[in-house]
Protein backbone atom coordinates (compact mmCIF):
# COMPACT_ATOMS: atom_id res chain seq x y z
CA UNK A 1 0.00 0.00 0.00
CA UNK A 2 0.86 3.84 -0.23
CA UNK A 3 1.46 5.99 2.20
CA UNK A 4 2.31 10.02 3.44
CA UNK A 5 5.22 10.03 5.34
CA UNK A 6 8.07 12.85 6.80
CA UNK A 7 11.19 11.86 7.27
CA UNK A 8 12.76 15.53 7.73
CA UNK A 9 10.06 18.97 8.76
CA UNK A 10 10.03 21.52 6.37
CA UNK A 11 7.89 23.20 4.63
CA UNK A 12 5.05 20.77 2.35
CA UNK A 13 7.37 19.35 -0.02
CA UNK A 14 9.02 17.37 2.64
CA UNK A 15 5.55 15.23 1.97
CA UNK A 16 6.63 11.64 0.88
CA UNK A 17 4.29 9.13 -0.62
CA UNK A 18 5.98 5.81 -0.43
CA UNK A 19 5.17 1.83 -0.75
CA UNK A 20 4.97 -0.44 2.16
CA UNK A 21 2.96 -3.46 3.40
CA UNK A 22 -0.44 -3.35 4.41
CA UNK A 23 -0.47 -3.32 8.08
CA UNK A 24 -1.25 -6.58 10.29
CA UNK A 25 -4.27 -6.63 12.55
CA UNK A 26 -3.76 -7.39 16.19
CA UNK A 27 -5.90 -9.46 17.96
CA UNK A 28 -7.69 -5.93 19.07
CA UNK A 29 -7.16 -4.34 15.69
CA UNK A 30 -9.23 -2.99 12.66
CA UNK A 31 -8.07 -2.97 9.92
CA UNK A 32 -9.63 -0.25 7.28
CA UNK A 33 -9.58 0.23 3.95
CA UNK A 34 -9.29 4.01 4.00
CA UNK A 35 -11.87 5.98 1.97
CA UNK A 36 -11.32 9.56 3.44
CA UNK A 37 -8.83 11.04 6.14
CA UNK A 38 -9.41 14.53 7.06
CA UNK A 39 -6.57 17.04 7.46
CA UNK A 40 -6.13 18.34 10.72
CA UNK A 41 -3.77 21.33 11.83
CA UNK A 42 -1.90 18.43 13.80
CA UNK A 43 -0.67 17.23 10.83
CA UNK A 44 0.07 20.12 9.47
CA UNK A 45 2.32 20.84 12.97
CA UNK A 46 3.94 17.45 12.30
CA UNK A 47 5.10 18.24 9.11
CA UNK A 48 6.09 21.85 9.69
CA UNK A 49 8.08 20.58 13.17
CA UNK A 50 5.86 22.17 15.34
CA UNK A 51 5.85 19.65 17.44
CA UNK A 52 9.56 18.22 17.58
CA UNK A 53 9.89 22.03 19.10
CA UNK A 54 7.29 21.57 21.85
CA UNK A 55 8.82 18.17 22.68
CA UNK A 56 5.98 16.28 21.93
CA UNK A 57 7.34 13.90 19.51
CA UNK A 58 9.03 10.64 20.08
CA UNK A 59 12.19 10.85 18.11
CA UNK A 60 11.84 8.34 15.13
CA UNK A 61 13.51 8.52 11.56
CA UNK A 62 10.01 8.86 9.96
CA UNK A 63 6.27 9.77 10.90
CA UNK A 64 3.51 8.26 9.61
CA UNK A 65 1.10 11.32 8.58
CA UNK A 66 -3.30 11.69 9.46
CA UNK A 67 -5.54 10.92 12.43
CA UNK A 68 -8.87 11.16 10.88
CA UNK A 69 -10.39 8.16 9.25
CA UNK A 70 -13.43 6.79 7.43
CA UNK A 71 -13.66 3.97 5.62
CA UNK A 72 -14.79 -0.17 5.32
CA UNK A 73 -13.57 -2.58 7.82
CA UNK A 74 -11.12 -5.04 5.88
CA UNK A 75 -10.16 -7.34 8.77
CA UNK A 76 -10.60 -7.37 12.37
CA UNK A 77 -8.28 -9.25 15.02
CA UNK A 78 -9.04 -12.15 16.92
CA UNK A 79 -10.68 -10.50 19.69
CA UNK A 80 -13.13 -7.70 17.90
CA UNK A 81 -16.78 -8.04 18.38
CA UNK A 82 -17.91 -4.12 17.63
CA UNK A 83 -17.47 -4.46 13.86
CA UNK A 84 -16.88 -7.10 11.01
CA UNK A 85 -15.11 -6.77 7.92
CA UNK A 86 -17.54 -4.92 4.98
CA UNK A 87 -18.67 -2.81 8.25
CA UNK A 88 -19.07 1.74 7.10
CA UNK A 89 -16.97 2.92 9.97
CA UNK A 90 -15.29 6.11 10.98
CA UNK A 91 -12.20 6.02 13.39
CA UNK A 92 -9.04 8.25 15.27
CA UNK A 93 -5.56 7.10 15.30
CA UNK A 94 -4.94 6.32 18.66
CA UNK A 95 -1.21 6.60 19.04
CA UNK A 96 1.54 8.61 17.57
CA UNK A 97 3.26 5.74 16.89
CA UNK A 98 1.42 3.90 14.71
CA UNK A 99 1.14 4.53 10.92
CA UNK A 100 -1.09 7.37 10.01
CA UNK A 101 -4.17 7.48 8.58
CA UNK A 102 -3.20 9.28 5.24
CA UNK A 103 -2.59 5.76 4.03
CA UNK A 104 -4.70 3.41 1.96
CA UNK A 105 -5.20 1.25 4.60
CA UNK A 106 -4.98 2.12 8.50
CA UNK A 107 -5.30 -0.60 11.31
CA UNK A 108 -6.26 1.03 14.66
CA UNK A 109 -7.32 -0.49 17.70
CA UNK A 110 -11.08 -1.51 17.77
CA UNK A 111 -12.11 1.33 20.32
CA UNK A 112 -10.69 3.79 18.09
CA UNK A 113 -13.60 3.07 15.81
CA UNK A 114 -16.87 3.52 15.62
CA UNK A 115 -19.94 2.52 12.67
CA UNK A 116 -19.95 5.50 10.45
CA UNK A 117 -23.17 7.84 10.58
CA UNK A 118 -26.36 6.86 8.53
CA UNK A 119 -27.04 8.90 5.86
CA UNK A 120 -23.29 10.23 5.30
CA UNK A 121 -21.03 9.47 2.72
CA UNK A 122 -17.83 8.37 3.66
CA UNK A 123 -16.07 11.17 1.87
CA UNK A 124 -18.18 13.65 3.95
CA UNK A 125 -17.80 11.43 6.46
CA UNK A 126 -13.62 11.38 6.97
CA UNK A 127 -13.61 14.59 8.29
CA UNK A 128 -15.71 14.57 11.52
CA UNK A 129 -13.57 12.58 13.89
CA UNK A 130 -11.03 14.63 15.51
CA UNK A 131 -13.47 17.85 14.76
CA UNK A 132 -16.32 16.42 16.41
CA UNK A 133 -14.32 14.52 19.20
CA UNK A 134 -12.80 18.13 19.67
CA UNK A 135 -15.75 19.97 19.71
CA UNK A 136 -17.69 17.87 22.34
CA UNK A 137 -15.09 17.84 25.37
CA UNK A 138 -14.49 21.84 24.52
CA UNK A 139 -18.17 21.94 25.25
CA UNK A 140 -18.04 19.20 28.29
CA UNK A 141 -14.64 21.38 30.03
CA UNK A 142 -16.52 24.61 29.27
CA UNK A 143 -19.33 22.99 31.77
CA UNK A 144 -19.39 26.21 34.29
CA UNK A 145 -22.09 28.32 33.91
CA UNK A 146 -24.97 28.97 31.18
CA UNK A 147 -23.49 31.22 28.64
CA UNK A 148 -20.72 30.54 26.26
CA UNK A 149 -18.15 32.61 23.99
CA UNK A 150 -17.20 30.53 20.69
CA UNK A 151 -14.10 32.41 18.97
CA UNK A 152 -13.56 31.30 15.29
CA UNK A 153 -17.60 30.38 14.98
CA UNK A 154 -17.25 30.53 11.33
CA UNK A 155 -14.72 27.19 11.27
CA UNK A 156 -14.98 23.61 11.26
CA UNK A 157 -14.71 22.89 14.64
CA UNK A 158 -16.21 26.30 15.97
CA UNK A 159 -19.11 25.64 14.26
CA UNK A 160 -19.19 22.40 15.91
CA UNK A 161 -18.88 23.89 19.10
CA UNK A 162 -21.85 25.84 18.51
CA UNK A 163 -23.91 23.64 17.11
CA UNK A 164 -23.13 21.28 20.58
CA UNK A 165 -23.46 24.31 22.93
CA UNK A 166 -26.75 25.34 21.20
CA UNK A 167 -27.72 21.64 21.54
CA UNK A 168 -26.78 21.70 25.38
CA UNK A 169 -29.11 24.46 25.70
CA UNK A 170 -26.02 27.26 26.63
CA UNK A 171 -26.64 30.47 25.38
CA UNK A 172 -23.75 31.00 22.86
CA UNK A 173 -22.35 34.13 20.98
CA UNK A 174 -20.09 33.26 18.31
CA UNK A 175 -17.11 35.20 17.05
CA UNK A 176 -16.18 35.58 13.51
CA UNK A 177 -15.62 37.16 10.49
CA UNK A 178 -17.97 39.46 8.78
CA UNK A 179 -19.32 36.26 6.44
CA UNK A 180 -20.15 34.26 8.95
CA UNK A 181 -23.09 36.01 10.91
CA UNK A 182 -25.75 34.11 8.79
CA UNK A 183 -23.98 30.73 9.34
CA UNK A 184 -23.47 31.49 12.93
CA UNK A 185 -27.23 32.93 13.75
CA UNK A 186 -28.05 30.09 11.27
CA UNK A 187 -27.00 27.80 14.67
CA UNK A 188 -28.68 29.65 17.28
CA UNK A 189 -25.90 31.40 18.27
CA UNK A 190 -25.74 35.41 18.72
CA UNK A 191 -22.83 36.75 16.06
CA UNK A 192 -19.86 39.10 17.35
CA UNK A 193 -17.45 40.40 14.27
CA UNK A 194 -13.76 39.14 16.04
CA UNK A 195 -12.29 42.45 14.49
CA UNK A 196 -14.55 44.38 17.04
CA UNK A 197 -15.16 41.69 19.66
CA UNK A 198 -14.67 43.80 23.03
CA UNK A 199 -17.20 46.59 21.90
CA UNK A 200 -19.69 44.06 20.56
CA UNK A 201 -19.05 42.44 23.73
CA UNK A 202 -20.40 44.88 25.97
CA UNK A 203 -23.76 44.66 24.25
CA UNK A 204 -24.02 41.17 23.78
CA UNK A 205 -22.69 40.01 27.06
CA UNK A 206 -22.50 42.79 29.27
CA UNK A 207 -21.45 41.24 32.29
CA UNK A 208 -19.57 38.43 30.76
CA UNK A 209 -19.62 34.85 30.22
CA UNK A 210 -19.39 31.84 32.19
CA UNK A 211 -17.23 29.98 29.40
CA UNK A 212 -14.86 30.38 26.60
CA UNK A 213 -13.57 28.10 24.07
CA UNK A 214 -10.83 29.86 22.02
CA UNK A 215 -10.93 27.96 18.66
CA UNK A 216 -9.50 30.81 17.04
CA UNK A 217 -6.63 31.12 19.41
CA UNK A 218 -6.95 34.65 20.28
CA UNK A 219 -5.86 33.85 23.70
CA UNK A 220 -5.40 37.00 26.28
CA UNK A 221 -7.98 38.58 23.95
CA UNK A 222 -10.83 36.32 24.51
CA UNK A 223 -10.12 35.99 28.32
CA UNK A 224 -11.25 39.32 28.70
CA UNK A 225 -14.91 38.36 28.18
CA UNK A 226 -15.12 35.96 30.97
CA UNK A 227 -16.91 37.26 34.71
CA UNK A 228 -15.21 36.18 37.40
CA UNK A 229 -14.78 31.86 38.10
CA UNK A 230 -15.67 31.71 34.60
CA UNK A 231 -14.06 28.97 32.51
CA UNK A 232 -11.34 29.47 29.27
CA UNK A 233 -10.90 26.31 27.07
CA UNK A 234 -7.97 26.81 24.71
CA UNK A 235 -7.24 23.70 22.13
CA UNK A 236 -3.69 24.93 21.57
CA UNK A 237 -1.40 24.92 24.66
CA UNK A 238 0.69 28.40 24.05
CA UNK A 239 -2.48 29.93 23.60
CA UNK A 240 -3.72 29.32 27.07
CA UNK A 241 -3.85 32.70 29.07
CA UNK A 242 -3.15 33.07 32.69
CA UNK A 243 -6.08 32.47 35.03
CA UNK A 244 -6.50 35.77 35.97
CA UNK A 245 -9.79 36.90 38.49
CA UNK A 246 -9.82 34.00 39.51
CA UNK A 247 -11.19 32.30 36.11
CA UNK A 248 -10.39 28.27 35.43
CA UNK A 249 -7.87 28.08 32.10
CA UNK A 250 -8.03 24.66 30.83
CA UNK A 251 -6.36 23.00 27.64
CA UNK A 252 -8.66 20.72 25.91
CA UNK A 253 -6.72 17.44 24.45
CA UNK A 254 -8.55 14.92 22.09
CA UNK A 255 -8.12 11.37 21.68
CA UNK A 256 -10.06 8.68 20.34
CA UNK A 257 -12.56 7.54 22.92
CA UNK A 258 -15.58 5.03 21.99
CA UNK A 259 -17.92 7.22 23.62
CA UNK A 260 -17.27 10.41 22.22
CA UNK A 261 -17.26 9.19 18.76
CA UNK A 262 -20.15 7.63 19.61
CA UNK A 263 -21.77 10.52 20.89
CA UNK A 264 -20.44 12.41 17.69
CA UNK A 265 -22.44 9.65 15.28
CA UNK A 266 -25.73 10.42 17.07
CA UNK A 267 -25.29 14.06 17.37
CA UNK A 268 -24.71 13.79 13.34
CA UNK A 269 -27.59 11.44 12.60
CA UNK A 270 -29.76 13.74 15.19
CA UNK A 271 -28.77 16.83 12.43
CA UNK A 272 -27.27 18.82 15.53
CA UNK A 273 -23.87 18.66 14.12
CA UNK A 274 -23.82 19.37 10.05
CA UNK A 275 -21.36 17.46 8.66
CA UNK A 276 -18.75 20.39 6.82
CA UNK A 277 -18.84 20.62 2.77
CA UNK A 278 -15.23 18.83 2.01
CA UNK A 279 -12.13 19.64 -0.16
CA UNK A 280 -11.22 16.31 -1.71
CA UNK A 281 -7.27 15.95 -2.77
CA UNK A 282 -5.47 12.36 -3.48
CA UNK A 283 -2.96 11.71 -1.45
CA UNK A 284 -0.14 12.41 -4.32
CA UNK A 285 -1.35 15.96 -3.79
CA UNK A 286 -1.07 16.13 -0.08
CA UNK A 287 1.45 19.19 -0.18
CA UNK A 288 -1.03 21.54 -2.52
CA UNK A 289 -3.68 20.32 0.32
CA UNK A 290 -0.82 21.53 3.30
CA UNK A 291 -0.32 24.94 1.18
CA UNK A 292 -3.97 25.42 1.12
CA UNK A 293 -4.55 24.75 4.64
CA UNK A 294 -1.70 26.67 6.05
CA UNK A 295 -3.34 29.89 3.71
CA UNK A 296 -6.13 30.08 6.34
CA UNK A 297 -9.64 30.78 6.06
CA UNK A 298 -10.96 27.26 5.10
CA UNK A 299 -14.75 26.86 6.10
CA UNK A 300 -14.51 23.62 4.46
CA UNK A 301 -12.43 20.14 5.29
CA UNK A 302 -9.67 19.31 3.78
CA UNK A 303 -9.94 15.45 2.85
CA UNK A 304 -7.22 12.99 1.41
CA UNK A 305 -8.40 9.46 -0.88
CA UNK A 306 -6.25 7.06 -2.09
CA UNK A 307 -5.09 7.82 -5.35
CA UNK A 308 -6.65 4.93 -7.10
Amino acid sequence: MRSLIVEEFGAPDVLQLVDGPVPEPGPEDVLVRVAAAGLNWIDVSLRAGRLQHAGLLVPAPRYGMGWDVAGTVEAVGTRVTAVAPGDRVIGLRDVLGRPGTHAEFVALHESAVVDAPDGVDLLTAGGLPLAGVTAIGAVRAASSGRSLLVTGGGGVIGQMCVAVAVHRGLDVVAAGRAGDAKRIEGLGARFADTDDLAVQLRTLAPRGVDAVIDTANLGAAAHEALRGGGTFVALVRPFAPLPLRGTRVVVHESWADTTVLRELVELVEKDVVVPPDVLPHRLGEAAAAHALMEAGGLRSRIVLTPDA
